[in-house]
């Protein structure tokens, strides 16, 4: 499906499928021909990887490599998701290690200007060489089965524009074990060669710990000795930043690497929400476009985001989407939430653009005069108590204890009556200021009661911008509320405030009565 362009005579691209080659541009080392285009695809065996290294490179130097070109993918060419860089002029591309067994070369030349061009070489399963995706997979030579010995690989990651620092994760780690790791180990650099500084050297069989460099480098360094070997390892990285952050405030925002343009292939992302005890975590998409369902299964087997109740791949799945897809908000059982975005091999799409704000975890009740709010006093540190009202910044939360506690009438507060599905009830906005300095930022949160049946809810009306968080939920369903019972003189006082209501309907009858009897009397 790859056009080869060519000009008559001249033979370029192809696909090359043993174990190991060399290619070059037409005529080399003679200079290339004008309007030309190649593509060469190499496909070694499943399970294998390609390492591609040049030997020379010159090609015409434009600053955007507009004119001639060299460009490496990794996988089938033409997939902008795959695109491992674009090369001109005389720097050579660095040695490239692919994701998988195939691997693609587009050499173009325009109608000017010709140079030398290149001579590349590759290999199957030879291990070490550059990688620059933003998340990606290391294992050891013929890992699961056991390494060979005398082996020495080195594993440049980083380099792609923009990255971050980065974060590796260990998997999988058997290897010979010994004082000092003098035999076989893994070192890990913070930089790009090994006269960076030593983030750590690893042996034996415990699991290397989560290691993250403080640039957008990391050098791994895998070596074995002349004897006595192991399963070796397994280990993904991840660029910090586009790739894998942490959450921590109260609201944030966050999209797909490289949003709005097209997201890059082979990648396994992760964003971790972790708000304090009490809070949930609501989610609100505002944009996503992902690569579709299949048409075999029905399901999204390719390009996925899923979100999982809690901070690992372990907890309950909240959800899993693909496609182009309208969504509603969803929101955590738990104060943390992760979202995990999987990209496979080729088609690639816009991404996902996300929102969210922490749920304030809060009691509401009612009795048929008085609405009773209780929020823990920790869960809004350092907030002050006029940072909380109801209606209007004159009814501001009272600190009772370890709660915040607003108990009004009505009749105050800016307290409405309202009609809803033929029903009455009183509806008052609960105002939680976070702003800081000239920044505003107040959450808003609609509280209700029905008196006849005493009931109270809570809903969630606007956080960061009310115009992106228009759909409203209810709060109050799922709410695991751990803060102290209300006080027992406060139920006394929701019964004395019924019992009051009640005996005063029975005098009321009393004296309609008396006065019937009057009447009839007279």
């Amino acid at each position: 499906s790859h056009s080869l362009l060519c000009p008559p005579g001249i033979k370029c691209g192809g696909v090359l499928s043993a174990p190991s080659g060399n290619f070059s541009s037409p005529n080399f080392p003679g200079l290339y021909p004008y309007e030309t285009e190649c593509t060469w695809l190499i496909v070694v065996a499943e399970g294998s990887s390609v390492l591609l290294s040049f030997s020379h490179f010159e090609l015409e130097y434009h600053d955007t490599c507009a004119y001639d070109y060299l460009q490496v993918y990794n996988g089938a060419a033409r997939d902008r998701g795959n695109l491992l860089g674009t090369f001109c002029g005389h720097s050579p591309p660095p040695p490239f290690s692919s994701a998988w067994h195939v691997m693609a070369v587009v050499f173009r030349s325009d109608r000017h200007v010709a140079k030398h061009g290149f001579a590349a070489a590759y290999r199957k399963d030879a291990c070490g060489g550059q990688l620059t995706g933003l998340s990606g997979e290391i294992t050891s030579p013929r890992y699961p089965e056991s390494y060979p010995n005398d082996a020495e690989c080195r594993w440049s990651i980083g380099g792609a524009s923009g990255g971050g620092p980065l974060t590796l994760v260990f998997a999988d780690f058997q290897m010979e074990g010994g004082q000092g790791c003098g035999f076989d180990y893994v070192s890990l650099f913070d930089g790009p060669t090994v006269t960076a500084p030593h983030l750590g050297r690893y042996c034996g069989s415990a699991r290397p710990p989560r290691t993250i460099s403080s640039t957008p480098h990391l050098l791994i360094v895998f070596k074995s000795d002349f004897n006595i070997g192991g399963r070796g390892f397994k280990a993904h990285f991840y660029s910090a930043g586009e790739c894998q952050e942490v959450f921590t405030t109260i609201k944030g925002n966050f999209s797909s690497p490289h949003y709005p343009n097209f997201y890059p292939n082979n990648l396994n992302c992760q964003w971790s929400i972790q708000l304090p005890p009490g809070y949930r975590v609501k989610i609100f998409f505002l944009d996503m476009e992902l690569e579709g369902r299949s048409s075999l299964t029905g399901g999204c087997d390719y390009d996925h985001l899923s979100a999982f109740d809690g901070g690992t791949e372990n907890g309950s799945l909240l959800g899993r989407w693909c496609g182009r897809e309208s969504l509603a908000p969803i929101t955590s059982r738990s104060n943390q939430l992760l979202l995990v975005l999987h990209t496979d091999r080729n088609t690639a799409k816009r991404g996902f653009s996300i929102s969210y704000v922490g749920v304030v975890p809060m009691n509401v009740s009612c009795t048929r005069t008085d609405f009773h709010i209780q929020i823990p006093v920790q869960s809004l540190a350092p907030l002050e108590r006029n940072r909380i009202y109801l209606g209007t910044p004159s009814c501001a939360a009272q600190v009772v204890g370890r709660n915040f506690k607003i108990h009004t009438r009505f009749d105050t507060c800016g307290t409405e009556s309202q009609r809803r599905n033929s029903t009455s009830v009183i509806v008052s906005t609960l105002y939680i200021d976070f702003s800081v300095g000239d920044q505003e930022d107040i959450h808003q949160y609609e509280v209700q009661c029905e008196p006849k049946r005493k009931e109270a809810s809570v809903t969630l009306i606007a956080g960061p911008d009310p115009s992106r968080l228009s759909q409203a939920e209810n709060l109050v369903d799922a709410q695991q509320w751990e803060g102290e019972a209300i006080d027992a003189h406060e139920i006394r006082s929701q019964d004395t405030s019924d019992i009051v209501f009640i005996s005063i309907c029975i005098l009321a009858g009393l004296l309609m009565v008396i006065a019937v009897v009057g009447l009839v009397l007279l």
